[in-house]
């Protein structure tokens, strides 16, 4: 028997080969109860995660035992019945630490990533073990798959085009002539999902945060590959130059949209690269927008994959900048009405109703905020988690302990990510219907992202003082005539939504 997990559901994880199942081997997949008891999720996402379960045992028919229990082992317990199990590696500390000590169970190596845990540990090894930088092993990974090369120099001379794609959002938003994202339908099974939700939240069993609108994510394989047909054909070409800018009135603008499908294993990477690089040879998107897509997954996606498991358990209590405070109830309950400031009222209020947001808003408006506020990073960490439908332990632990909340010090990136409010008016239409102006510190309209800002770099100065990509801001602090007024109007804000 092959246990297929809930972030498991592609063909790929329920295929024969030298470490996965017998071809026709019986399948088990167990939805337990006890992960919704544990976090408080987003309804959105618990509706989207076992959605995709149901459907992909609904597929399956005959093959597998759905088993719903309360618990993993007991779900185990009941189906398998003392019979050996065979799992691919989970995806999670957690998840591999339950599988290892089960009686019976035989893990095998991970499935749905481009690159072997023990070929990254070789290359990581190789550099040192300290400072692995992403801009490395994603030239690395190209090299070894063939990825948008000519030969062996980078198709069109640039290992990396982000320099071209950095544009601010046009003014003109019709200008960008995006085709529509693809949206599934939902159906029965996603009726008797919301039913169930809606049974567990009456009973006091379980708690949800968010809004559960119809399903805006694929659920199955078909209309994973739909949604990736329709990013490569009709929005690919557009989405390199604005893949940073922020629209209040288009949140998705051209992002793919594929994160949740990859991170249940509905697509493999391998396709989805292959799809985009096979769009730019045949001349159907240009190079730089196929280069940001493809750095996205086999850079990034893959990098944040390794690292979560390269760098051990103890990176999850990193906190180098000893931030302590607890994230406040409304950032928590996600109550964007309770916010004046514009971008984080938008982008908190999208992440509500929908799951998602795209990587800037994450980076620059969410994590921002926290990292400047000063909250405890294990916290801001399992929030992203729990709330958004693409988040999950290793995606998120990475993500924001190093680079969004700079709480390993400088293991995985070379700064602190936050900026002033310049950046968000520069990158966004997001400041000009807002109460607080940019290139205010104090006063009434002092834009809570640029004091922020300036008081973080006061609070740190003597760590970052020494970091050449921010001493410059650094050495302005003695220069800002209104540094102490920053510093009392920053103590008297607090935890209140800005």
């Amino acid at each position: 028997m092959h246990w297929l997990f809930g972030d498991q559901l592609g063909p790929h994880f329920a295929g024969p080969g030298e470490d996965g199942p017998a071809r026709d081997a019986p399948l088990l997949m167990v939805e337990a109860r006890s992960v919704f008891r544990r976090r408080r999720f987003h309804r959105a996402k618990a509706h989207l995660v076992l959605s995709a379960m149901r459907h992909r045992a609904a597929e399956l028919g005959d093959r597998v035992t759905y088993v719903r229990a309360g618990t993993y082992r007991e779900g185990l317990e009941r189906a398998a019945r003392g019979r050996p199990v065979t799992v691919h590696h989970p995806t999670s500390r957690r998840a591999l630490r339950l599988v290892r000590g089960l009686p019976g169970v035989t893990v095998g190596p991970a499935r749905g990533f481009l690159v072997p845990m023990a070929d990254f540990a070789g290359w990581a090894d190789g550099h040192g073990g300290r400072r692995l930088r992403q801009e490395d092993f994603y030239h690395w990974v190209r090299r070894g798959h063939g990825l948008l090369m000519d030969g062996g120099e980078p198709a069109g001379g640039r290992w990396n085009l982000d320099h071209d794609n950095r544009e601010p959002p046009p003014r003109d938003t019709a200008a960008l002539e995006v085709g529509r994202p693809y949206r599934p339908r939902e159906d029965d099974i996603d009726d008797e999902v919301r039913h169930d939700l809606d049974r567990w939240e009456r009973d006091g069993d379980v708690s949800f945060v968010g809004r559960d609108g119809p399903r805006l994510f694929p659920a199955t394989r078909a209309e994973a590959r739909r949604a990736l047909r329709r990013f490569v054909t009709h929005r690919l070409a557009t989405f390199g130059p604005y893949e940073d800018a922020m629209l209040a009135g288009d949140p998705v603008m051209s992002h793919s949209l594929l994160s949740s499908s990859l991170n249940l294993g509905l697509l493999d990477p391998a396709e989805c690269v292959g799809e985009a690089e096979k769009a730019w040879r045949a001349g159907r998107a240009p190079l730089n927008s196929v280069e940001g897509f493809v750095r996205q997954i086999a850079g990034w996606r893959e990098y944040v994959w390794q690292l979560y498991w390269y760098f051990g358990e103890d990176y999850r209590d990193s906190n180098a900048l000893g931030h302590t405070a607890p994230l406040p109830d409304w950032w928590n309950d996600l109550d964007a009405d309770a916010v004046r400031a514009n971008c984080l009222r938008t982008v908190l209020a999208q992440v509500r109703d929908t799951g998602w947001t795209h990587h800037i808003p994450r980076l620059m408006i969410l994590g921002s905020h926290a990292l400047q506020r000063g909250w405890d990073p294990a916290a801001v960490t399992d929030w992203f988690h729990r709330c958004f439908v693409d988040g999950y332990d290793w995606v998120m632990l990475p993500n924001v302990v190093g680079m969004s909340q700079y709480a390993d010090g400088g293991r995985m990136t070379t700064k602190p990510y936050t900026s002033g409010g310049a950046y968000v008016h520069r990158m966004s239409d997001l400041c000009g219907p807002c109460d607080y102006r940019p290139g205010d510190r104090t006063g009434a309209h002092a834009c809570p992202y640029t004091a922020g800002y300036w008081a973080f770099l006061d609070r740190h100065r003597d760590r970052l003082a020494g970091n050449q990509r921010v001493a410059r801001p650094v050495r302005q602090l003695d220069r800002l005539a209104d540094l102490a007024e920053v510093r009392e109007q920053e103590r008297e804000r607090g935890d209140a939504p800005p």
